[in-house]
């Protein structure tokens, strides 16, 4: 079955950024543990979706993805200065650690740290892949139709049937 809107696809991925015409490994998946999801409903980036769709089980590809059409260009100005007060009791974060942080709406997002002084922690709001070209090597394992839940919920509930 093709990768189609409303499907539940699981696949593995590799994925590297490119940095100076490089290859930089970033993550990839097992076929122990591979990435599901619903297909179609805005789960994943729209290209990342776009050059997967019509793949079939056992299909590899290879792509790249624009720092437009991935996490966006890195914004300078999406930094926040946090009080030393914040870390008294868990203690200073060091430089290249992800802080969990929630804005006054209640959303949650990851910063990275990216410097420390005795008065404050310097967080860049950005996402991490913000700014990087993506190169995608992907194998569709299988596909199948969601439920009538999973459609419902907008997202998948595993690699089997109900799971």
């Amino acid at each position: 079955m093709a990768v189609a809107k409303n499907q539940v696809v699981n696949l593995n991925y590799t994925l590297h950024s490119i940095e100076n015409d490089e290859k930089v490994f970033v993550e990839s998946t097992e076929s122990s543990d591979p990435l599901t999801f619903l297909y179609g409903v805005g789960m994943m980036l729209p290209k990342f979706e776009e050059h997967i769709s019509g793949l079939e089980e056992g299909d590899k590809k290879s792509f790249e993805l624009s720092p437009e059409d991935a996490y966006g260009e890195k914004d300078e100005k999406a930094i926040a200065q946090l009080p030393a007060e914040m870390f008294q009791e868990t203690g200073f974060p060091k430089e290249g650690d992800v802080l969990p942080l929630q804005d006054n709406e209640g959303n949650q997002f990851r910063a990275v740290v990216a410097e420390v002084s005795p008065e404050v922690v310097v967080a860049d709001l950005n996402h991490p892949m913000a700014g990087k070209k993506l190169h995608f090597e992907v194998e569709i394992l299988n596909t199948r139709p969601a439920t009538e839940e999973e459609l419902a919920n907008g997202q998948s509930q595993g690699a089997g049937e109900g799971q």
